[in-house]
């Protein structure tokens, strides 16, 4: 198998389109990695912009430093990813981190987590997102400004029309 250059992992890191995340379903699996610095570089070389995994990965701290925007992972593993982790198919619907994952979602995240986004979904849920993030900047910037919390967080309906102001 693991000569095999055919294997539908490898396969996948070739045929990704840039611009694209990798999305693997581990199962949750904690006790072998799901892949590696080698092919995690290959994923950046070709401008995959990320690579989300329920399981672990190898190289962990180099693969962090090679500056992939976009890279989650459950934990660091040693043990190579054959040892428990087969490829079978490539976008097709899988379970990654318990939540379904469709071919063609979007895929949000930041320091805190990812988000999988159903693509149907994905302009009311950046509308919503954009109007969440410009309140919280406004309420924030209040509260360092010296606001008492009261009224201002939550926002009370006077803060709410100094916002929309």
């Amino acid at each position: 198998m693991f000569q095999n250059p055919d294997h539908p992992q490898r396969k996948t890191v070739e045929t990704a389109p840039p611009g694209s995340v990798l999305v693997q379903d581990c199962r949750g699996d904690r006790t072998v990695a799901s892949t590696g610095l080698i092919l995690t570089t290959r994923l950046k070389v070709r401008a995959v912009v990320g690579m989300v995994s329920d399981g672990c990965v190898r190289d962990s701290g180099t693969i962090g430093k090679i500056g992939l925007p976009l890279f989650f992972c459950a934990d660091a593993s040693a043990p190579l990813n054959l040892a428990k982790h087969h490829a079978v198919d490539l976008n097709v619907p899988i379970a990654c981190g318990s939540v379904a994952v469709y071919p063609g979602d979007i895929v949000v995240g930041d320091v805190d987590g990812v988000v999988i986004v159903p693509r149907h979904l994905a302009e009311e849920v950046a509308k919503d997102a954009t109007e969440q993030e410009l309140t919280e900047e406004f309420l924030s910037a209040r509260v360092e400004g010296g606001a008492i919390l009261r009224g201002t967080y939550p926002p009370n309906e006077d803060t709410l029309a100094t916002f929309k102001e």
